[in-house]
């Protein structure tokens, strides 16, 4: 399984990005979003379940970020609204094939080669 992340960027404190993640070569059960600031450990930010499309969120985005899917194109996004400049790292994209959405990154079997995001003051 690849997958290609895109859509990253710099943005000012509250404004809004849209993150994609394209998987192709096969499909696993789980994807998620995973987030590396400069200095700190990889962190989990939200995940969706192809299945039936159900989602987890980490409780410092929750309300501000959304996960999505397209089955079709096996492309996953992430809306990011009212972004701050904590929000500030690279964004990873992980598939994983647990049946439920794990926010431990061991869970995650094959990684995206992550996309920049820079919010300004």
């Amino acid at each position: 399984v690849q997958l290609q992340a895109s859509g990253g960027g710099l943005v000012q404190a509250g404004g809004s990005l849209r993150l994609s993640c394209a998987a192709s070569g096969g499909t696993r059960r789980i994807m998620g979003w995973f987030r590396q600031a400069p200095g700190k450990e990889r962190e989990f930010v939200t995940g969706i379940r192809w299945s039936d499309h159900k989602t987890g969120y980490s409780d410092s985005v929750s309300g501000r970020l959304t996960i999505s899917g397209d089955n079709a194109k096996n492309t996953v996004y992430l809306q990011m609204n009212s972004l701050k400049p904590e929000d500030t790292a690279v964004y990873y994209c992980a598939a994983a094939n647990t049946i439920t959405i794990h926010t431990y990154s061991g869970a995650y079997e094959y990684w995206g080669q992550g996309t920049q995001v820079t919010v300004s003051s």
